[in-house]
């Protein structure tokens, strides 16, 4: 049997630090108690649109998929005109689910 050489460089001690040990200057700004609570305020608000929009895909018969996709574009404008830079954590979050449920729902692939 051979042995297997391995290679290991040490980081630098001047190299990435982790996320715990970055630089004051890379974290983001601190956020007032007033920001706070309207960030709190428009993400319960969202949460509250995609749990109605479901609600509703789910349990009205006589939605269309058109009407039902609809919906679902327009639940993501809210979102993205809510959180205009968040586009990625609504693809990470909420997409998925509503994807689900229309695949269930009108047995799409």
């Amino acid at each position: 049997m051979g042995s297997i050489e391995r290679s290991f460089d040490p980081q630098p001690a001047d190299g990435p630090a982790s996320p715990g040990q970055l630089p004051p200057e890379s974290h983001p700004p601190a956020q007032s108690p007033e920001e706070l609570k309207e960030e709190s305020r428009k993400i319960r608000r969202l949460q509250m649109v995609v749990n109605m929009v479901m609600q509703v895909i789910a349990q009205d018969p006589s939605i269309t998929v058109e009407e039902a996709s609809e919906m679902v574009a327009d639940t993501r404008r809210v979102a993205l005109g809510m959180f205009p830079e968040k586009e990625l954590a609504f693809n990470l979050i909420y997409w998925p689910r509503l994807q689900r449920l229309m695949r269930e729902r009108y047995r799409m692939q």
